[in-house]
């Protein structure tokens, strides 16, 4: 049924697009959210107040707003209020990711504003704002039915670019689209079929932890599977609507960014042939989540778009220096908008430590390695950051801190013996002051990357 609407909104001028996207968002989530609207509706005035009161400390406060309304919106049964339902939880945490991202837009808007008038020329910025949204602007932003509960995150520019397209109907989806959804009909049997045989629950039964320690082991692979197999299908889908709307299909020459956006600055053309992908609202590389050699580069390939935003507004502005701990920040901060459950942070906080491992293990073994080697070390790596994956996934689903410990404990803290193994021998094999120099390289690179992807589209962090 979607199909007719997105190609109503397609078809229309920017200004019906823009009403009959937020007409049709707002009701979504009034229909589905009730009473509960209120809080979404709550956190969108909140954040035009802040960027109206002072534009230059909107990201920072934004983001304190945004994520202490989080925690109200979960403790709102504490003060007698009722519980609000999932899709109002799904509603809210994408709408604080737009926000926060909104604020820095804003922002960035007003510095390439001053820039300009200082220099008498335009600021080299791609992607960035050519005026200050209006309040009715951020609401049509907020409530665009397109990815209103199932995402992809993407910017105000992305969300401005879609409703002013010139010529939509030039614009390639039918093909794209059904490339995006060829093989969901394969995860989702895949998940029905593998769940069936490997229910959660039973790992809570005391049933569970009388089978054998190689089954209770495998028995995580197959919860991960069955995890990745529903998310891999739930995007998949989400990207497929996206598509068929036209939101977040560039030129490729633009080097668009899941999430982000463009990277190279373009001058649409409707008399010019040009080729379009829709990289800015890819949230999900099934592909290579499944085989990318380390437990770094699998976090940019699962989540894309919300990888992307943590990339750009948490980890240029964690309070550490350290890659690990920066890395840290940026897992914990990603946990608290998750939810409040224990689970969350014993999974997410596993992760640094797993990079730690890996880098110890690089710089001490694989550095010294021949390339057969190094093609054996990388298998083995591969292999390993799967059972990491797996191990952490188990705190994700099982959310009771209980519920995680006892699992871990069955299996031995297997993941974490093997990664704090790996750390002490690449110091026992004096890897440490190369390790210290690959983390101190890669943190490098991290921050010349992000400083460079803010210059190209203007923003800026406090």
């Amino acid at each position: 049924e979607w199909l007719p609407l997105c190609n109503f909104s397609v078809t229309s001028g920017p200004p019906v697009k823009q009403g009959a996207a937020l007409l049709l968002g707002l009701s979504i989530t009034i229909a589905t959210c009730h009473i509960h609207t209120l809080h979404s509706l709550v956190t969108v005035i909140g954040t035009w107040i802040i960027i109206k009161s002072s534009w230059r400390h909107a990201p920072a406060l934004s983001l304190s707003w945004t994520f202490l309304y989080l925690l109200f919106f979960r403790l709102v049964t504490k003060v007698g209020l009722p519980s609000p339902t999932p899709f109002a939880n799904a509603v809210q945490l994408l709408l604080t990711l737009k926000m926060v991202s909104l604020a820095n837009e804003v922002r960035s808007f007003h510095v390439e504003k001053k820039k300009d008038v200082s220099s008498f020329a335009k600021s080299p910025v791609v992607g960035g704002l050519s005026q200050e949204p209006s309040i009715y602007d951020i609401l049509s932003y907020s409530y665009c039915y397109v990815g209103i509960m199932t995402g992809p995150f993407f910017r105000f520019q992305t969300y401005i670019d879609w409703v002013r397209q010139p010529s939509p109907l030039a614009l390639p989806g039918l093909t794209p689209c059904l490339q995006r959804l060829k093989l969901v009909p394969v995860y989702g049997a895949l998940f029905l079929a593998v769940n069936s045989v490997f229910p959660l629950a039973y790992v809570r039964t005391e049933d569970f932890l009388d089978q054998n320690v190689f089954y209770r082991m495998f028995y995580m692979v197959a919860i991960f599977f069955v995890f990745r197999m529903r998310f891999y299908s739930a995007w998949c889908g989400a990207e497929a609507v996206c598509i068929s709307a036209g939101l977040g299909c560039y030129p490729e020459k633009t080097l668009s960014k899941p999430g982000g956006g463009p990277t190279v600055d373009y001058s649409p053309d409707p008399t010019t042939e040009e080729k379009y992908d829709f990289k800015t609202i890819q949230n999900i590389d099934c592909y290579n989540t499944d085989f990318c050699v380390k437990v770094r580069h699998g976090m940019r390939y699962w989540n894309m778009t919300v990888q992307w935003w943590l990339h750009h507004y948490i980890y240029p502005n964690a309070p550490f220096k350290a890659y690990t701990l920066r890395a840290g920040w940026t897992m914990f901060i990603s946990a608290y908008w998750h939810g409040l459950h224990p689970g969350y942070y014993l999974s997410f906080l596993t992760i640094p430590l797993c990079i730690a491992a890996e880098s110890a293990m690089e710089a001490s073994v694989r550095a010294k390695l021949g390339p057969r080697g190094q093609n054996i070390f990388d298998w083995v790596h591969w292999f390993l950051k799967m059972r990491a994956y797996d191990y952490m996934c188990m705190g994700f689903v099982l959310l009771n801190a209980t519920d995680t410990i006892n699992y871990w404990m069955s299996i031995y803290f297997i993941m974490h013996v093997i990664a704090v193994c790996c750390i002490l021998v690449g110091r026992v094999l004096k890897g440490g002051k190369k390790e210290g120099r690959r983390g101190d390289k890669e943190e490098k690179r991290e921050g010349e990357k992000i400083d460079n992807d803010k210059n190209k589209s203007g923003e800026k962090t406090d």
